[in-house]
């Protein structure tokens, strides 16, 4: 293992965030990620905005998936003071709850550490399936993205870096980030 195990998800059929990155590339979702403000299944990124919702892990059979979001929105909403859903109060909604753990308290460290390794080669030797080169930990994709990220850049898409830059103007910090590297497409970030 090279990486932490580390799972940062949302309970959701998908994160907000890529939906409001499809809506400015101007593609569509995948079916089962999103419904409209009538309930019904829709893959325009531009209807979730317009009073949508995100259906749960599992989309429309997703009975666990909403039993694990409620009890993740009780910790991360709730436990933090933010609230829930779209609370009318005007709360942020960007609630986070960790969970950590001291191994120690629970068995000798050493022998986790070799279990937690030999049951990542057992669960990376799995054959993938079709369409897949491999099979990942939770983390480890993360971890190399993370890698890849610290040494090119990141790549954002021209939509998305004129809100972020109109967003910078109106906090009055564009100067302190400096300006994007790349074409009139797309921006490479990095930091120097």
């Amino acid at each position: 293992m090279d990486g932490p195990v580390l799972l940062d998800m949302a309970t959701s059929a998908v994160a907000a965030g890529k939906i409001a990155l499809a809506r400015n590339r101007g593609e569509d979702v995948p079916p089962g990620w999103i419904v409209d403000k009538d309930g019904n299944p829709t893959n325009d990124p531009r209807d979730y905005a317009a009073g949508g919702a995100i259906l749960p892990v599992g989309a429309d059979q997703g009975h666990k998936g909403y039993g694990l979001s409620f009890m993740v929105e009780m910790f991360s909403g709730l436990l933090t003071g933010l609230g829930f859903g779209i609370d009318p109060q005007a709360r942020h909604n960007d609630g986070v709850f960790i969970s950590v753990y001291k191994v120690e308290n629970f068995r000798d460290l050493a022998d986790f550490k070799r279990e937690m390794k030999e049951f990542a080669e057992f669960v990376k030797t799995s054959p993938p399936a079709t369409g897949f080169s491999e099979v990942l930990y939770p983390g480890e994709l993360e971890a190399r993205t993370e890698a890849t990220r610290r040494k090119d850049g990141i790549f954002v898409e021209e939509e998305t870096w004129e809100q972020i830059t109109e967003l910078m103007r109106e906090l009055n910090v564009l100067d302190v980030v400096g300006k994007p590297k790349g074409n009139s497409k797309s921006y490479q970030y990095k930091k120097a």
